[in-house]
C-alpha cells in the first residue's frame, strides 16, 4: 500500500471501463522504487487490467538542450527494458506531455501521474486533470517526505524544515517492494517512438545542439547504481569531514540521476542507512543533504511559483542589502559571454566553470563560490542572478531542478541569514579565493580539471 499522503486526487470519480490503467511517467523515469508506478499496478490489479506507461517527449522544455536530452533518453531506454520485464509497455510519443497523456488516456480507466514541482510540470498535470475523461491521481515519489506533509508554507531555511521532516522519517523511510502485475500490456497495439536508437530519436527533436553530451555521466539507473555502490564503498566514510574539498572526489555524483528520476531517493537513503561500517556522522551528513537540503528545494519551488525571478526568489532583507550596495565598485566586471567561456582572472573560478562545461557537473562546494563570484563580477545583482541561472541550467545535467533554483538563490541570500556587511555583497554571505586556498589543495583541483578536459 502507498502512503495516502503521497496520493493527490486531481480529478475525482470512479474508474471508467477502459482497456488499461495509464501511468503517465514524466518526472519519475524509473521502473524501481517508483510509488506512482506501484500505485498504478495496484489499481490495475483491482480492475483486472494491465498498466500502460506513457511518456510525452517535448522538445521545448525550458533551457534543455542536447546534453540533457541525450542523458534522459539513454535512461528512458533502460527504463523501457525494466518496465517490459514487469509486463508494462512504455510508449514514448513526441509532443506536449499533457497532450500525449490525454491522448493515451482516451482508452484508460484511470490516469496515474507522478509529481513535478516546477511551473511547467504542474501546468501539464493541471491541464490533464481538467481535460481528462477519467479520474486522475497524482503520486509523489521523488522525495522522502511528501512536500505538503512536511510543511504547508515556504520555509525560511533548512533549520526550520529539518525538524518537520525528521518527525516523519520513520514513516516514509520504508522499503517499496514491487507489486507483480496480474496482466501485462506488452501485447497492446499502441504506437510510439523507437527507443532502441536514441541518436535517431534525438535527430527528430528541435533542440539546441550546441551543448554536447558528456561521457562522464551516462544516463540510466544501471549507471546510477554503479555510482551509489562506488560511493558506499569508497567515499561515504569520509563524507562528513571532507566532502567539501574540491580536490577530492567524495561527492556521490547522484544528482543528475535524481534530477531525471532515474533512481529513487528512497533507494539511496535506505542503502546509506544500511552501510554498517560507515561512521554515524557520515550517514547523518549525507542524509541531511539528500533529504533535508534537497527537499528544501522542492519546498521552495512548490510554494514560490516565481522561484526563477530575482524579485521573488531572493528574500527581502537580501535584496534591500544588495540594493544599498548597487553603486559599490566591483573588483572586475565580466560579460555573460566571458563568464561562459571561463575568461576571468580567477583560476579557481575558471576551473569550476570548465568542470561544468566539460563534465556537466560542478563540485558542490565550488558551485557556491561560483555563484558568489558572479554576484561580485556583474554590474547588478539582478543581472548576476539571471546569468547564474542561465549558465547553471544550460550546462549542468542537474540544472532546471528545484535544487538548482534554490542553490542559485542561496548565493544571493535565500535560505541563509545576514552576515557582516561588506562592499558589493552587503550582508550576503561572502566567499573568496583566499578561503579556498586556506582550506583545500586548490592547485590539485585545477590540475584535476585539466586532465578531464
Amino acid at each position: 500500500m502507498i502512503d495516502p499522503d503521497r496520493i493527490q486526487v486531481l480529478h475525482d470519480g470512479p474508474a471508467r471501463k477502459g482497456r488499461y490503467v495509464l501511468y503517465w511517467m514524466q518526472a519519475s523515469q524509473r521502473a524501481d522504487g517508483n510509488h506512482a508506478l506501484e500505485y498504478a499496478v495496484e489499481r490495475a490489479n483491482e480492475l483486472n487490467q494491465p498498466v500502460l506507461a506513457g511518456f510525452g517527449l517535448t522538445d521545448d522544455f525550458p533551457d534543455a538542450n542536447l546534453r540533457h536530452y541525450a542523458f534522459m533518453l539513454a535512461g528512458l531506454a533502460r527504463t523501457r527494458d525494466d518496465l517490459q520485464r514487469r509486463g508494462v509497455k512504455l510508449i514514448v510519443r513526441l509532443g506536449r506531455p499533457d497532450e500525449v497523456a490525454l491522448d493515451l488516456a482516451g482508452d484508460a480507466s484511470l490516469l496515474v501521474c507522478d509529481c513535478g514541482y516546477l511551473r511547467v510540470q504542474r501546468e501539464w498535470r493541471e491541464t490533464a486533470a481538467v481535460r481528462a475523461d477519467c479520474p486522475v491521481h497524482q503520486v509523489e515519489s521523488d522525495v522522502i517526505v511528501p512536500v505538503e506533509t512536511a510543511s504547508d508554507h515556504e520555509e525560511y531555511s533548512a533549520a526550520t524544515l529539518r525538524r518537520k521532516v525528521h518527525k516523519h522519517l520513520d514513516r516514509f523511510l520504508q522499503p517499496l517492494p514491487p507489486v507483480p502485475a496480474r496482466r501485462d500490456s506488452l501485447h497492446l497495439r499502441v504506437g510510439g517512438e523507437d527507443l532502441s536508437d536514441v541518436d535517431a530519436l534525438l535527430r527528430k527533436l528541435k533542440i539546441d545542439p550546441s551543448v554536447k553530451p558528456v561521457r562522464e555521466f551516462p544516463g540510466g539507473i544501471n549507471h546510477a547504481r554503479e555510482r551509489l555502490r562506488e560511493f558506499l564503498a569508497r567515499k561515504l566514510d569520509d563524507y562528513a569531514d571532507r566532502r567539501n574539498d574540491p580536490s577530492l572526489d567524495l561527492q556521490s555524483h547522484l544528482s543528475p540521476y535524481l534530477h531525471f528520476g532515474q533512481i529513487s531517493p528512497l533507494e539511496i537513503a535506505l542503502a546509506v542507512r544500511s552501510a554498517r561500517t560507515a561512521p554515524p556522522q557520515a550517514v547523518e551528513a549525507f542524509l541531511e543533504q539528500l533529504i533535508v537540503r534537497r527537499e528544501l528545494g522542492m519546498n521552495f519551488c512548490h510554494f514560490n511559483p516565481r522561484y526563477d525571478r530575482y524579485e521573488s526568489a531572493v528574500p527581502d532583507w537580501a535584496r534591500r542589502s544588495l540594493a544599498r550596495c548597487a553603486r559599490d565598485r566591483r573588483p572586475a566586471i565580466y560579460s555573460g559571454e566571458q563568464l561562459e567561456r571561463a575568461e576571468t582572472a580567477d583560476e579557481y573560478w575558471n576551473a569550476a566553470q570548465r568542470e561544468m562545461l566539460t563534465t556537466g557537473k560542478m563540485h558542490n562546494y565550488m558551485r557556491m563560490y561560483w555563484g558568489k563570484k558572479i554576484l561580485e563580477w556583474t554590474a547588478s545583482p539582478e543581472e548576476a542572478f539571471r546569468v547564474a541561472l542561465h549558465l547553471n541550467n544550460k550546462y549542468e545535467l542537474d540544472g532546471r531542478d528545484p535544487n538548482s533554483f534554490a542553490g542559485v538563490a542561496w548565493c544571493f541570500g535565500k535560505h541563509d541569514r545576514p552576515w557582516t556587511r561588506r562592499k558589493v555583497f552587503g550582508t550576503i554571505r561572502y566567499m573568496n579565493a583566499a578561503g579556498l586556498v586556506r582550506k583545500f589543495d586548490m592547485d590539485a583541483y585545477v590540475e584535476g580539471i585539466g586532465t578531464r578536459e
